[in-house]
């Protein structure tokens, strides 16, 4: 099964903890799981990681070829290694990453996958390309969206 993410950045650690937890419950059930992720930090990552903990795959979508210099410093060395990890790479053909490209990579995701995990609040973006509308396209495709949030968080 190739299961997609999409998700806030910038999680607490509380939160990023909790939202861990829901992200391994919902990987662990999916058998045989590619997942399919932009690898940022927050849930991207944390989803990555439980799939290479169960032994699955990992598809590396990069909405553009700077997309590395935009990620917090703290959490590059993070990215490389999910990067090194990726049995797959798809370089979306952007050099800057901006809302059109982080949409395209979200699109391409969900064109990829059967299913999607949206770590989503249920609000609208803060801004075009983000989570809120990911979720939207992948539910104007017909492609299942599990929507992982634990009740009473605040972002």
């Amino acid at each position: 099964m190739q299961l997609a993410i999409t998700g806030h950045r910038g999680l607490s650690s509380d939160l990023e903890a909790r939202v861990d937890r829901m992200i391994r419950d919902a990987v662990a059930g999916n058998g045989d799981v590619v997942g399919v992720s932009c690898l940022a930090d927050g849930a991207d990552a944390v989803f990555a990681q439980a799939v290479l903990d169960v032994g699955g795959s990992l598809v590396a979508v990069l909405p553009a070829s700077r997309y590395r210099e935009t990620l917090p410093e703290h959490y590059r060395p993070v990215f490389d290694r999910l990067l090194a990890c990726a049995g797959k790479v798809v370089q979306l053909p952007y050099v800057t990453p901006d809302p059109h490209a982080y949409m395209e990579a979200g699109k391409r995701m969900v064109d990829e996958s059967d299913s999607l995990l949206a770590v989503w609040d249920g609000q609208p973006g803060r801004g075009p390309g983000g989570t809120a509308d990911v979720v939207a396209y992948a539910r104007s495709r017909g492609v299942p969206v599990t929507v992982l949030w634990p009740e009473g968080a605040i972002r």
